[in-house]
């Protein structure tokens, strides 16, 4: 069977496996049929029926373990994958033209709150920046990152002036592990001045981590103008 083909059937088998779980057939905490049954009855490989209840372990519906077999998840989460956008593409695909600025770049050493944030020690030495991105000459949004050279040893600091670091980190650092949290607050007066809005207009803020295996990469707090709006689309039969 091609990878082609043997993908498509786990989707299938996934599908009716989500089906059982939905319709209570199977239930909470309940152990279901192991790799070699559930590959006779859906006659499939079992390289292809695990790759189908890892699909749904990844979901969080499916609670699997060495030993233990497979049991449907109590009380499920269900999970989401979270992957970083390039700036200047969501711009342009807004019909907008991009333009990017670079407001402060400097080494400064790490202050307790961003240590903590990143695990390493306070006053580590790390890149500070701020840039505003632009749609249309309009603030589209700002950044305060701190990046850790050390982990992107690959990264130019000598560039970062006229560097689009977003860009770069999505397309050259791919991270292990994320940390992502939204909140809202009132604009500063640097947001307000930067962002082109009114000091104490109510901003949407991220705040992201990334991680990979030399370590933290960055951290960075990203502030939006007024009605930017944040949105997914979880589709059951998907993984990614």
């Amino acid at each position: 069977m091609t990878d082609k083909r043997a993908g498509a059937k786990a989707h299938s088998i996934a599908t009716e496996v989500r089906r059982r779980i939905v319709e209570r057939r199977w239930r909470q905490g309940e152990r279901i049929p192991d790799e070699a049954e559930l590959a006779i009855e859906f006659d499939a490989a079992r390289a292809t029926v695990n790759k189908a209840l890892q699909m749904l372990a990844d979901e969080g519906l499916l609670d699997r373990r060495r030993r233990a077999g497979t049991r449907i998840a109590i009380d499920p989460v269900r999970k989401a994958s979270f992957s970083i956008g390039i700036v200047r593409e969501q711009v342009e695909q807004a019909g907008l033209v991009y333009g990017h600025r670079v407001v402060a770049h400097r080494l400064s050493p790490a202050p307790a709150g961003i240590a903590a944030c990143l695990g390493l020690p306070v006053g580590e030495k790390l890149v500070r920046m701020r840039a505003v991105h632009y749609g249309d000459g309009t603030p589209f949004q700002l950044e305060d990152r701190w990046i850790n050279l050390c982990a992107v040893p690959d990264l130019d600091p000598s560039s970062l002036r006229r560097l689009n670091v977003n860009e770069w980190l999505v397309r050259n650092a791919p991270y292990l592990h994320a940390e992502l949290a939204f909140s809202a607050e009132n604009a500063n007066r640097r947001d307000a001045r930067l962002l082109q809005v009114r000091h104490g207009q109510a901003l949407l803020i991220q705040q992201r981590t990334t991680w990979n295996d030399l370590g933290p990469i960055t951290t960075v707090r990203v502030a939006f103008r007024p009605g930017h709006r944040v949105s997914t689309d979880r589709r059951a039969a998907e993984a990614n």
